[in-house]
This record gives structure tokens, C-alpha cells and sequence, in this order.
């Protein structure tokens, strides 16, 4: 039979999660190189925007220690990159 959570479980939980959380602001996050664009000499190969914001939507969860619970951040985070780099280009 499952464990109870109780209110400290809970409390130490978000704790934990709060000390995890990855500052989201753009002049404090570290800045790597953009995996969309192709490495010079190699054929640009334009990718479906939806599959370049997964993409970039699952980096961002991955950059934050995989926590849960931020799935729609995470996309919309990535949408509006996507969406910038991509009207920055054309």
C-alpha cells in the first residue's frame, strides 16, 4: 500500500524543487551554441518548426535538472526563441 504524503513531504519536496530551479532570465543563462544550426560545410536542411520547439522545448527541461512540471513553460519558452531566431533569419 502507498505511503500518505503528508504536509512536511510535500513542503520538503517543493523545497528541493525551488533549489533546483534554473534562473530563467536571459542575462543570466548560459549561452551555448544553438543545435538547430548546422556546423559549417554541412547542407542547411530546414526542419518543421513544431519538431525545432520540441526540440528546443526538451533542452530547456533538460537544463533544469528535469524537473517536472513546467512542460508548458518550457514550450512556450522555446516557441518564442524558435519564432525570434527563425524572423531574425529570413
Amino acid at each position: 500500500m502507498a505511503n500518505k504524503r503528508t504536509k512536511a513531504d510535500r513542503l520538503e519536496r517543493q523545497t528541493e524543487q525551488q533549489e533546483k530551479k534554473v534562473d530563467r532570465r536571459p542575462e543570466k543563462m548560459e549561452k551555448k551554441p544553438s543545435t538547430l544550426a548546422p556546423s559549417s560545410g554541412e547542407p542547411t536542411i530546414p526542419i518543421p518548426i513544431e519538431q525545432q520547439i520540441q526540440k528546443h522545448a526538451y533542452e530547456l527541461y533538460e537544463q533544469r535538472g528535469r524537473t517536472e512540471g513546467h512542460e508548458l513553460d518550457d514550450w512556450l519558452q522555446a516557441e518564442c526563441e524558435i519564432k525570434r531566431t527563425n524572423a531574425a533569419a529570413t
